[in-house]
């Protein structure tokens, strides 16, 4: 158990000899812990109190607490831990916390890295950012308030993100007269709680964040019914997983290629898992390509063997095909590639999830383009009900099948946590939208495989002389897609060029005649039209698409499915109100009287491109002339 004289100690050597001090802290475990609940359980005061009667605060922190305190005209311990409290709480305040504060500290026996937060619900992405490397989770609960929706939704983050360690902390007993009654139905209704989601073990502490009962010191006068450990004595003694990880089959994903020179390609990473040695045979997932560890370098030197939570370059006897992304491990026992599979996943934006949309998925030192199928079910918090859902909102958990645009190493996050957690990006914000958990792979994801054949898409494209191009028409209904993609096809077949037309009102009479106009079925339309396009492009056609494909992110996708430069999107930039006065199909009108619902321009937005390879204004060129603009623009086609 730690105090405050062990922490004395420890100054005083570090007073007397700095580098046995620094020796001593060197080899000391690491602990990272995150507190959470739900707002104002407790979680800054109770920081403030592990930071001051562990008196591993800064010495500034402590002058100036001790000048405030004579400044106040008041001494004692409780004026420095309310003064420290303070500005914790105005740090709250400043909007610090909204996000995750980390905060630093040591006792004579261990090092710990704690985060701190947020108990907003809006917020609960900042809990899981901390929560994500966190070897411990304290969940902190109001005394007088038991176990609320906010402590179920983080209690089902912390199982989801593999902590196995749990502490509950029923905070603010002072309040409550130190009630054991009180104590042992909150732990009852918690442990009930835990239990129907997976949490099979926990370690239920009474405590006063405030008072200081049970956290530095033991026991508490208080609770003289309590006899099991302080919080501060828990975290000094729980066992980490360190054993655990080096114990695991070797893997380690590839961060940079290190080549200084031409006789040295080195392969950098921190190791997830396992134990290499020099002379150890590994595989490279997903390639499968295999040789053998030539030499371990770190910043200290060559080593012979090294273990899961080092840095290192690994060099080896062959010159295999590596690069970022891919993970190097051992080559009896690899880690899994696949690119479809299913996860648990929490979404952290404010806008809905977009089935179909593609997102970036970063996994390990991978990112890759992925979509999301809609949910299979949604998790009720409260009730561990599976729900049905189309979407999910700000907060949701649930489970969906994810496809990649390629394959990427992998393990179930319950084995591990970095080749099976990841986050997915929103390719036009940048902003972090979900984080997930991946489960298994899919079985047919496993049994369908690429088949080679003979005539490749450059074949193709040879016979027809000439080189393949989508060309993307997109604007407002009533724009002129259509028309002028047609006069743009009637041109080129006059020059003997192989075209298809892909049409947005002839698609749906087949191909896309199950989707509605939902934000969700126009994704997942102009996907399909994307692989159609991409299939006709390398059978060698020129192929042009008219479709208001209202959204960036979409038309995105489906460049990135074909290769730079064959992607060329034609907007046609035509003013709203000169679109709906044109109204040839009567849509807008519809729209307007209420009878059409989704209509782009009125109740559903159109991005307009940014930056299109073309632009034509219908307004100022009749459709022949901008076939005509067109057709100058894009060739040579050979």
């Amino acid at each position: 158990m730690a105090d405050r004289d062990s922490s004395f100690r420890v100054d005083a050597l570090a007073a007397e000899d700095i580098d046995a001090y620094l020796e001593a802290h060197q080899h000391k475990s690491l602990l990272r812990f995150i507190t959470c609940g739900s707002v104002d359980d407790g979680k800054s005061t109770l920081i403030g109190r592990l930071l001051y009667d562990s008196k591993m605060i800064f010495e500034d922190q402590l002058a100036a607490l001790e000048s405030d305190s004579r400044r106040h005209g008041t001494q004692g311990e409780d004026i420095d831990f309310a003064l420290l409290v303070d500005g914790l709480a105005a740090e709250r305040e400043q909007g610090i916390t909204i996000d995750v504060a980390y905060r630093f500290f040591t006792t004579e026996k261990r090092k710990f890295i704690v985060a701190d937060t947020p108990g907003h619900e809006q917020y609960t992405r900042n809990m899981v950012t901390g929560a994500s490397t966190a070897d411990l989770a304290v969940i902190l609960v109001d005394a007088r308030k038991g176990v609320l929706q906010q402590t179920r939704r983080h209690s089902w983050l912390v199982h989801l993100l593999g902590i196995r360690h749990v502490v509950l902390a029923v905070n603010k007993m002072d309040l409550v007269g130190y009630d054991q009654p009180t104590f042992e139905h909150i732990v009852a209704d918690y442990r009930s709680f835990a239990q129907s989601i997976g949490i099979d073990q926990f370690t239920a502490i009474p405590i006063s964040g405030f008072k200081g009962d049970n956290i530095t010191a033991a026991p508490s006068a208080n609770t003289p019914w309590y006899d099991g450990p302080a919080l501060i004595e828990h975290l000094e003694t729980v066992a980490l997983d360190n054993a655990a990880a080096q114990a695991a089959p070797f893997r380690m994903p590839v961060q940079w290629v290190n080549r200084p020179n031409l006789d040295f390609r080195g392969f950098a990473g921190l190791i997830a898992s396992g134990t290499v040695r020099v002379g150890d045979a590994v595989r490279i997932v997903p390639s499968g390509k295999t040789s053998t560890v030539k030499a371990i370098t770190t910043f200290d030197g060559e080593l012979d063997v090294a273990v899961a939570g080092q840095s290192v370059t690994i060099s080896l006897a062959d010159e295999v095909d590596c690069s970022r992304g891919d993970v190097i491990a051992a080559a009896g026992d690899p880690p899994q590639a696949s690119d479809q599979f299913r996860a648990t996943f929490v979404w952290m934006d404010e806008e809905p999830l977009k089935p179909g949309r593609g997102y970036w998925l970063k996994i390990g030192t991978q990112t890759v383009t992925a979509t999301v199928q809609p949910p299979e079910y949604e998790i009720d918090v409260n009730s561990r009900e599976h729900l049905a859902a189309k979407t999910l909102g700000l907060n949701s958990i649930g489970v969906a099948e994810f496809a990649t645009d390629r394959a990427i190493p992998f393990e179930p996050y319950a084995e591990n946590r970095q080749l099976g957690g990841f986050i997915l990006i929103d390719k036009c914000t940048n902003a972090t939208v979900a984080a997930g958990m991946i489960a298994f792979s899919l079985r047919r994801a496993d049994n369908v495989h690429w088949q080679p054949t003979a005539i490749t898409r450059e074949d193709h494209a040879a016979l027809k002389n000439q080189a393949p191009r989508v060309l993307w028409f997109t604007g407002l209904s009533g724009s002129g897609k259509s028309t002028i993609a047609n006069e743009v096809e009637k041109r080129l077949a006059l020059m003997n060029r192989h075209t298809f037309l892909l049409d947005g009102d002839n698609v749906r009479h087949g191909l896309n005649r199950d989707l509605g106009f939902t934000e969700a079925d126009r994704i997942e339309n102009i996907r399909r039209v994307g692989e159609v396009a991409k299939l006709m492009a390398d059978a060698g056609l020129i192929v042009l698409t008219a479709f208001i494909s209202p959204f960036r992110a979409e038309r995105r996708m489906v460049r990135e499915m074909l290769p730079e430069g064959e992607f060329i999107e034609i907007f046609v930039d035509t003013p709203l109100e000169v679109a709906e006065a044109r109204d040839v199909k009567g849509l807008y009108r519809k729209a307007r009287e209420g009878k059409l619902k989704n209509f782009t321009g009125i109740d559903s937005p159109y991005e307009a491109p940014e930056n299109p390879e073309i632009r034509v204004n219908t307004v100022d060129m009749t459709p022949e002339e901008a076939a005509r603009y067109i057709i100058e623009r894009i060739l040579p086609l050979k």
